[in-house]
């Protein structure tokens, strides 16, 4: 095993992270400790020891607390080209599973993701993307649990950027045959994987279009593999289309300016998995991080998702967002 694959072990551990943060509060207290006794400077005293109360609360609190919590996000959103039909069509997105992570007891984290997904009674329910850390071996723990998600129309699928074998060393043979395996796992679970292809959801004679594309990501260190004119090859420009996309980068560099969806469903950044006073380190790498945006009459929605390599949530709960469609008719 070379150096490379242990680093990689190590890294995509996720109690890894909890044992770094215990021993740099060690060290620290041990450090403010040595200070407080030996320093006669009383400034220099609490400079070292005040700040590492909340740096402590704040660790304490992200990884035995934060990890556990769930919430439930209500969007409504009207749209004027939406069919009669669709109205009142509620949909319900998750992402980011990170099975690796989501173990011991931190899966009843997705035990009760999966019974506040199903009380909502969805007409369609997405999943947008990272369902595995590194290795599908990682979701013989959480098939059966995941199994247990219905909707009306369906439960649809894409891939994200952990789902692709790009973080484990092999050749092109054995990277393929982890890349069959991960995607066998959606239809073991009842799930349809939609890899830059399309769904027709049909209530009465009208229509929708749910479209999934492969990972499209901002940087060369992702998957770029998204491909608009074949996710949406054969759709009209009258059609009403729901776009799932696991990186929201993609919504400003390919959705917007090839196609006409009006809504994208995406993940990806965990919502940065810490927030303060209404900031995140999140804000600073994506221009749309979390929550609803919208340019024009189209929107994009961004899940901060249910987990993540690291197990750690500080202010950013888990959530399951519910986006119910409503028809906007015309004021007379």
């Amino acid at each position: 095993m070379t150096a490379i694959s242990i680093l990689s072990l190590i890294l995509f551990e996720p109690d890894t992270y909890i044992y770094i943060g215990w021993g740099i509060l060690l060290v620290w207290a041990l450090a403010a400790l040595l200070v407080w006794h030996r320093c006669r400077r009383a400034w220099l005293r609490w400079l070292v020891a005040l700040p590492l109360l909340p740096v402590a609360y704040i660790f304490l609190s992200g990884v035995y607390v934060g990890v556990s919590q769930l919430q439930v996000q209500r969007v409504e959103l009207a749209f004027s080209d939406l069919p009669e039909s669709f109205d009142g069509y509620k949909v319900v997105l998750f992402s980011d599973v990170h099975a690796g992570t989501l173990t011991g007891d931190r899966q009843e984290l997705l035990r009760q993701a999966v019974d506040s997904i199903n009380a909502q009674q969805a007409d369609l329910v997405v999943f947008a993307g990272d369902l595995q850390n590194k290795l599908p071996t990682e979701l013989a723990a959480v098939k059966t649990v995941l199994s247990e998600i219905k909707g009306k129309d369906g439960v649809y699928s894409v891939l994200g950027n952990h789902d692709y074998p790009m973080y484990v060393e092999g050749d092109v043979m054995q990277k393929q045959a982890l890349m069959n395996a991960r995607m066998e796992m959606d239809e073991r679970m009842g799930w349809r994987l939609l890899r830059n292809s399309r769904a027709i959801i049909v209530r009465d004679s009208d229509r929708i279009v749910i479209g999934g594309m492969d990972n499209d990501g901002g940087s060369d260190r992702f998957p770029r593999n998204g491909h608009i004119q074949r996710t949406l090859a054969g759709i009209y420009k009258e059609d009403f289309v729901v776009m799932v996309e696991h990186d929201p980068t993609a919504w400003r560099r390919k959705i917007l300016p090839e196609c006409h969806a009006q809504l994208t469903l995406s993940g990806h950044t965990h919502g940065g998995q810490f927030s303060l006073f209404g900031w995140s380190p999140a804000r600073m790498m994506y221009t749309e991080s979390h929550g609803l945006y919208q340019i024009a009459n189209r929107y994009l929605y961004v899940t901060s998702g249910l987990s993540g390599v690291i197990p750690f949530r500080f202010g950013v709960p888990a959530e399951i967002a519910v986006i119910t469609l409503r028809t906007k008719h015309s004021e007379i």
